[in-house]
């Protein structure tokens, strides 16, 4: 299946992109250095989606080229969907009905490539 957007990089899961810090003395969660970086990195890559603020119900078809097997694919979804919110690609996440995932090995080249379909 050939997707309509790219995104280079190894996409962080959601346990290991959040950070425990104390402000004020009181325990919070912080963005890790590496989920800024996919974020800003997708940010800029994401030309086929970013701005078009999708509102409708939609579904998410994903290819996902991790570096190694260590990488749980389920863990990608919520760092892949915050993004597409992020660059306003969508509205909200909470309007995906569906989500249809491969995963692969790419040591050399790890990617996501993925299709948002709207019409449902």
């Amino acid at each position: 299946m050939e997707h309509e957007q790219v995104i280079i990089g190894t996409i962080p899961s959601k346990p290991n992109s959040m950070k425990v810090i104390t402000i004020n003395g009181h325990g919070s969660l912080a963005k890790t250095k590496a989920l800024k970086d996919y974020e800003k990195s997708f940010y800029l890559q994401c030309g086929k989606y970013r701005d078009k603020m999708i509102t409708g119900f939609f579904k998410l078809d994903v290819d996902a080229y991790l570096p190694t097997m260590a990488h749980d694919l389920d863990n990608i979804f919520k760092i892949l969907l915050d993004c597409l919110q992020s660059c306003k690609a969508i509205k909200n996440d909470n309007r995906c009905v569906a989500i249809n995932a491969r995963k692969f090995i790419d040591k050399n080249n790890p990617r996501i490539e993925f299709t948002l379909t709207t019409e449902l």
